[in-house]
């Protein structure tokens, strides 16, 4: 990986100029995003954002192809599948820009949004690599990871095997979300 060495911000070094931030879209995620957009803002750094949908199950496919048959399955696959993306690339821009602001000087830092097929700590890692990202952010876990527990697997697998320090969101409980989330 051939990174560009550190720049001096506000007369200290950074070592931190691109981020990725993984989210779930849930209940969490704009909190989380705050946490973002907030040390990408610190670190004048560029902020990549990620949401992976995992494929579909093979229950979810027979069934599918069931109702649908062969032909129609496999242009679902094709032209169906990368349409829903990018619906849920462009739905993920519009809720950034009406949360912030059409003009909100933060949605500069937002380099791209994408939406991935695939298991996600796999995904992240790979979007990572990829970009050569020198941070990446994600909450502790989802909401709907059982109460109690204090990581989530996506979270922990990313924590094993990434490359890049991981700055870790923990989820505020549900009574403060709902005060102020």
């Amino acid at each position: 990986m051939n990174r560009s060495p550190p720049f001096w911000l506000s007369g200290r070094l950074s070592m931190v100029r691109s981020m990725l931030y993984a989210t779930d879209l849930g209940l969490y995620a704009p909190y989380v995003m705050q946490h973002a957009l907030a040390l990408a803002r610190t670190f004048n750094a560029g902020l990549y954002v990620v949401h992976v949908v995992e494929p579909m199950g093979l229950f979810a496919e027979s069934v599918l192809q069931s109702y649908l048959g062969e032909e129609a399955l496999q242009e679902l696959h094709g032209k169906g599948v990368h349409a829903f993306l990018e619906g849920i690339e462009q739905r993920m821009l519009d809720g950034f820009r009406e949360e912030l602001g059409e003009g909100h000087s933060d949605l500069s830092l937002i380099r791209t949004v994408r939406v991935v097929q695939g298991e996600p700590a796999s995904v992240i890692l790979e979007q990572a690599h990829k970009l050569e990202v020198d941070l990446l952010v994600l909450g502790r876990h989802s909401a709907s990871a059982q109460e109690g527990a204090s990581i989530g697997r996506t979270a922990a697998r990313v924590l094993q095997s990434s490359g890049v320090p991981v700055y870790l969101v923990p989820i505020m409980s549900k009574a403060l979300c709902q005060k102020g989330c």
